[in-house]
């Protein structure tokens, strides 16, 4: 995988994408590079003034890209079963499950789950499975979901899924991506044990310049802690578009496997797509399945086509 980039990508035309908070950063530029290699690509966003301006932005770029914005809101259950029963395509290639908030002050989302529990975890947990039955039907199709390396910071808490007991906003944020990482893992068991070829996969960006950083601090007016993240997404990170590149290798690349964990480089701070380490606890079978089910009651989806 040594130096692997976009124009590695194989083609993709004939294929459909959908790529969740594609309005900026990690996002938009997957979005960018998979409609740059002839996908059709779903912007999905909450905000519909900034999903029509990258879809704008996209066609600028790649005149004749066939993209286009639908609206999703991962943080309120009605907006994810309104998007998935308005898809309008037979086929689903790829689910990218990007999009994600991080270290936010203390909230919740429509539904009344903690919001990076809720946002991160749950309303990509729904919508993948409400799509699954289009997944199974395409064939050689991958589901990506976008974690991080600061799942190690924390594991999932089953007895405290919602942050009831003890609010942090950092451990919350690497609770939601072990969680993101234990869907992928428990997925991949139940495709398989469908004997279905489809590859569910995970990624991680590094430490990429977005406006992730900053939304915390924004949201609070924390200033000096919004300057502090500006600056290291300066001196410190690298360009969005690198940190794509994981994500892109694990939707796209031959011979991906599945429960596979991508990352930048070997020490996944920056650098090439490279196999990542990750905590143990990931692919832990009973976490895995004990968080499905959690995830299947507090959401009401149930995935069609695949073992209970």
């Amino acid at each position: 995988m040594t130096g692997w980039r976009s124009s590695d990508m194989p083609d993709q035309h004939g294929r459909t994408a959908v790529v969740t908070g594609a309005n900026s950063g990690l996002g938009l530029i997957t979005a960018r590079e998979l409609a740059r290699r002839g996908a059709r690509v779903v912007l999905a966003c909450r905000s519909e003034e900034r999903g029509r301006e990258a879809e704008e932005r996209i066609r600028a770029a790649l005149p004749g890209a066939d993209v286009e914005y639908r609206a999703l809101d991962l943080g309120d259950l009605s907006s994810v079963r309104e998007f998935a029963a308005g898809y309008p395509y037979e086929r689903l290639d790829l689910l990218i499950d990007n999009a994600g908030v991080m270290a936010l002050p203390r909230g919740r989302t429509a539904d009344g789950f903690e919001t990076q529990f809720g946002v991160n975890h749950l309303g990509h947990f729904a919508l993948t499975g409400l799509l699954m039955p289009k997944v199974l039907n395409t064939p050689g199709a991958r589901v990506v979901s976008v974690s991080s390396a600061m799942h190690a910071l924390a594991n999932v808490d089953m007895g405290d899924l919602n942050s009831e007991h003890r609010y942090r906003r950092w451990i919350a944020y690497a609770r939601s991506k072990t969680a993101n990482l234990l869907f992928v893992h428990e997925l991949a068991r139940r495709l398989t044990a469908a004997g279905s070829d489809v590859v569910a996969a995970a990624a991680h960006p590094g430490y990429a310049a977005t406006n992730l950083q900053t939304a915390g601090p924004r949201m609070e007016g924390r200033r000096s802690a919004e300057r502090f993240m500006r600056v290291g997404n300066r001196v410190f990170a690298q360009s969005a578009l690198a940190g794509a590149l994981p994500t892109l290798y694990a939707a796209t690349a031959r011979g991906v496997r599945p429960d596979s964990f991508t990352g930048p480089g070997p020490v996944g701070w920056r650098g090439a797509p490279a196999p990542s380490w990750r905590a143990s606890w990931t692919r832990d079978d009973v976490a895995g399945e004990r968080l499905w089910v959690a995830s299947e009651q507090l959401t009401g989806v149930v995935y069609e086509g695949l073992p209970h």
